[in-house]
């Protein structure tokens, strides 16, 4: 394409990315900013490791959304978030680089669709007492109108603004917080900084935008009082909390590339181990600063799906665009001033999604429910994750909901399955395979 059609192609890709982006790292209570900025860096990255033969966007994962909940529900500060979220970040650049060499069909015998699909649901389904507990007391009415939006949106309006809807939906909701402001005034209600306590406030506070540098790195402190940029701290418990979003990714990830492989007429199998790595390494690298972890994101294939558009040279417009959205501060202020009661109606949907999509994967896959097999342990595994029950081992250790939760799912399904029986339905002899000696390769 021309470079002026690339960059419109471009910019498409970079608002298809953009609320979730930066949603999720304000609902981790880490630096939206820096998020975006490494956002754009590791979409370098990935591309490069992936020798541009995977057209994909790496945005914030929701993946570890409700890991990050559970950690500070134990204490666990920013520094400890982001310290478990490396480690879970290294195990997925080990489990690519052990995909690239013993080959993609490894993953279908260690994690079958019946496992996967179960731990994405508890994952998801954890996070509901996040929702009633924390955003959604903070503005019900203004939550309630917000989902309704975002519903409407993304089910009824047209091709592309159904993709952007949880943007459009944060839009809605800002504006119409600002407008109950001027309206009615203040509102009374508990926040996460009142220490419990209901206390009156605006909606949206925008102090600081004025102070705010136009350009510059992230900085200033984050809810907890880390810094926005800093080392990771690492302790045991809180990084086997995190082990579970790598199944999670692993899901997410060779979902993704085979999805773009259908699309292209491309076998992208052979480059399904260089995927997972890079979005390990990503991973890896954006926590090592305070960044958020990264995925390969849906809502661009989805760009690509309607554009039948797939060069790379796209996505690298976007990421340089998000890499200098993310050095402008006072952009920063603006999202940290999102609402409580518009991200309770942003998360009430995107929450219940997240844990949908492990159904979505059992739909996929046509996993069997009429065998015990498959129902039993994962019955057990979802219930323990879903519930957040706790098995405490001893008085420093316990096994929190999600991580027991996915363990029981793990074992418990590989101790009565003893063969591996699922077919790999992207397995097709109408691909066509990657030649890198075809002069037409770039």
């Amino acid at each position: 394409m021309s470079w002026g059609r690339t960059i419109g192609i471009g910019a498409q890709h970079v608002v298809a990315m953009f609320g979730a982006t930066f949603v999720f790292p304000v609902v981790m209570g880490l630096d939206p900013n820096l998020a975006i900025l490494f956002s754009g860096l590791m979409t370098i990255l990935f591309l490069v490791i992936v020798k541009n033969w995977v057209p994909s966007y790496l945005g914030t994962s929701a993946a570890f959304v409700a890991v990050v909940a559970a950690i500070r529900s134990q204490g666990g500060d920013s520094a400890d978030v982001t310290g478990a979220i490396m480690a879970a970040g290294v195990v997925m650049l080990l489990v690519g680089v052990g995909v690239h060499f013993a080959g993609p069909r490894m993953l279908k015998k260690v994690l079958p669709p019946a496992v996967t699909g179960g731990v994405v649901m508890l994952i998801g389904f954890n996070l509901a007492p996040v929702v009633a507990n924390v955003y959604w007391p903070q503005d019900q009415w203004i939550a309630i109108l917000t989902t309704l939006f975002l519903v409407v949106g993304a089910v009824l309006f047209p091709g592309f603004w159904a993709r952007i809807a949880v943007f459009l939906g944060l839009v809605f909701g800002f504006a119409l917080s600002w407008i109950t402001d001027l309206v009615f005034g203040q509102i009374t209600s508990v926040t996460p900084t009142s220490g419990g306590e209901a206390v009156a406030h605006d909606r949206v506070n925008l102090a600081g935008l004025g102070d705010a540098a136009w350009f510059g790195l992230p900085s200033g402190q984050l809810a907890d009082g880390v810094s926005a940029i800093h080392g990771p701290s690492f302790s045991f418990v809180f990084v086997l909390l995190a082990l579970p979003g790598v199944i999670a990714l692993i899901a997410e990830n060779t979902g993704h590339v085979r999805a773009i492989g259908e699309m292209t007429g491309d076998d992208l199998d052979p480059y399904m181990g260089r995927a997972l790595g890079a979005d390990g390494l990503a991973t890896v690298i954006a926590s090592s600063v305070g960044a958020s972890p990264t995925t390969t994101y849906a809502e661009n294939i989805g760009v690509m799906s309607a554009t039948r558009i797939y060069s790379t040279a796209a996505y690298y417009v976007a990421a340089i665009v998000a890499i200098i959205l993310g050095l402008v501060p006072k952009f920063g202020v603006i999202i940290n001033a999102i609402p409580g009661g518009v991200l309770g109606g942003i998360t009430v949907v995107l929450y219940g999604m997240i844990g949908l999509i492990g159904a979505k994967i059992w739909v996929d896959n046509r996993v069997d429910f009429g065998n015990p097999g498959n129902i039993v342990p994962l019955a057990a595994g979802l219930i323990v994750g879903i519930g957040d029950v706790t098995l405490k081992i001893t008085e420093d250790f316990q096994l929190g909901g999600i991580a027991f939760g996915t363990i029981l799912v793990v074992v418990l399904y590989h101790l009565v399955n003893r063969k591996d029986d699922s077919v790999d339905s992207a397995d097709r002899d109408d691909t066509r395979t990657i030649d890198e000696s075809d002069p037409t390769y770039t």
